[in-house]
């Protein structure tokens, strides 16, 4: 029998053990989610109960960004480097675009991220975490590629359809499941089954991309209500009350698990919403089906709306329920933040950005930097001759944001605390101050190699990006 004090000790060793655990680490990514397409974000009309839910329990960064379009944000997130050193800044090759009539020729992409970077699973897993993604991968499938392969343990991937979709590796699912709640199952399932050990969940859903299609009683229930403010489309709704739904049966198990309280839990979109087109005077390309008013544009662009995503972190004692941070953040800087929360080894690559676990903390903190940047040296589409974008980089500090349009140099200069809708250039008004960031800007380029679109030669043909024979909905 063992002595009381012997068992005290057991007791004390256990419950120092627990303590000493690392945290659970849980990113959940919307595909297509615009930064008002949340109530806590903005929206009158979308219901989203528990993502508000997450808000009012954690912290919501308001100025926080991705790329305009889905694959060089998930590169980003993976390796921790900007594009222009994974060489992947859009999706496919060159060749989806008829770019024939444009002066620039752009960048040629790259569609896998490269085996030679570690990617943030990798070196979860290095550290003891058990790891899991579920969802939409979109930076190499095949082989090595695969999340599978590179420091998942557990890796399915499944993006294009809803309903009837396919899996990589294939697995059952009941007849007629939404993709949504298969993919949120593999998750719950996920997370019970690795409770005893620290894990990291990523979740990335193809919710709310196109083909927009949604389970039919909620597409009923937004039937019946009116819209608001550009928000209108009961379908499209439903959506993202599917995944709204998926973030609220994560929280709930880790609740029932009581994991809650040792979590860092996550919620973003890869990139801003399908919108604000009209506005642009871009009437193809699928049209508007949300707004993201008062953001300028929409997926595609890199301005606001395009760039502009809803950012949650939940990490109780450390981020303070119900609080805002308006520091300027971007893609590159969760690599680092994971590596901070986990105590985990660097990877073999430079990493591009910046730990905000000090914003985490508190909300009034500074990080080192003094600017966050963004570098497109190619074309996105909206139909005959329209674009999204042309090729252009663009560098924000603090509150000033500046655009060079690489096609004609021209710049365009914003204060984002008073024009958020980007509808003032102040770049001639305020001839220094435009200097100054761009002189920044080039000096950037420079810094990390950015490639830059040359002049269009008509007889050199586009490289066709490996594995894409079609062109893609992104």
């Amino acid at each position: 029998m063992r002595s009381p004090c012997l068992l005290f000790l057991c007791l004390a060793l256990a419950a120092s053990a627990a303590d000493s655990r690392p945290p659970n680490i849980v990113f959940i990514m919307a595909d297509d989610l615009g930064y008002t397409d949340v109530a806590c974000f903005g929206s009158q009309y979308y219901e989203t109960p528990h993502i508000d839910r997450l808000a009012q329990q954690g912290m919501k960064l308001t100025s926080y960004h991705h790329c305009q379009n889905c694959t060089p944000t998930r590169a980003a997130l993976m390796s921790g480097q900007v594009g222009a050193r994974t060489g992947i800044y859009t999706v496919g090759g060159i060749d989806r675009f008829d770019w024939s009539s444009r002066p620039l020729r752009p960048v040629d992409n790259v569609t896998e991220l490269p085996l030679d970077r570690d990617i943030i699973a990798k070196q979860l897993k290095a550290t003891g975490y058990a790891t899991g993604m579920f969802g939409k991968w979109h930076i190499g499938q095949n082989g090595d590629f695969h999340p599978g392969q590179r420091g998942f343990d557990e890796a399915i991937v499944t993006m294009g359809k809803h309903f009837r979709f396919d899996t990589d590796p294939e697995t059952a699912y009941p007849k007629g499941q939404y993709l949504a709640d298969f993919l949120t199952d593999k998750a719950v399932d996920f997370i019970q089954r690795h409770q005893a050990q620290p894990f990291f969940l990523y979740l990335p859903h193809f919710g709310v991309h196109s083909p927009h299609d949604a389970k039919p009683e909620l597409i009923a229930k937004f039937q019946l209500k009116p819209g608001v403010g550009g928000h209108d489309n009961p379908t499209y709704a439903a959506m993202i009350a599917s995944v709204d739904e998926s973030v609220g049966r994560v929280m709930q198990t880790l609740d029932d698990l009581k994991l809650a309280e040792n979590t860092v839990l996550i919620f973003t979109s890869d990139n801003g919403g399908v919108g604000g087109y009209k506005r642009e005077g871009i009437s193809n390309g699928g049209g508007d089906i949300t707004d993201n008013a008062p953001l300028r544009s929409g997926k595609g662009s890199l301005y606001e709306g395009g760039i502009l995503v809803p950012f949650i972190v939940r990490w109780p004692g450390v981020t303070k329920a119900g609080s805002a941070c308006d520091v300027p953040a971007i893609h590159v800087d969760i690599f680092p933040t994971l590596l901070e929360v986990a105590a985990a080894p660097k990877p073999r690559q430079v990493l591009d950005g910046e730990s905000l676990v000090p914003l985490f903390r508190d909300v009034s903190a500074k990080l080192q930097r003094e600017a966050i940047f963004q570098h497109f040296p190619g074309y996105l589409g909206a139909g005959a001759d329209t674009w999204r974008t042309t090729p252009v980089s663009l560098i924000q500090s603090g509150d000033w944001k500046l655009m060079e349009f690489l096609e004609d140099g021209r710049l365009e200069l914003y204060n984002l605390r008073n024009d958020i809708g980007e509808t003032k250039n102040l770049a001639k008004e305020l001839p220094d101050q435009a200097k100054n960031l761009h002189d920044r800007l080039v000096a950037w380029r420079t810094e990390v190699k950015a490639p830059m679109p040359a002049k269009n030669d008509p007889s050199t043909p586009p490289k066709r990006a490996k594995g894409k024979g079609k062109k893609t909905q992104e």
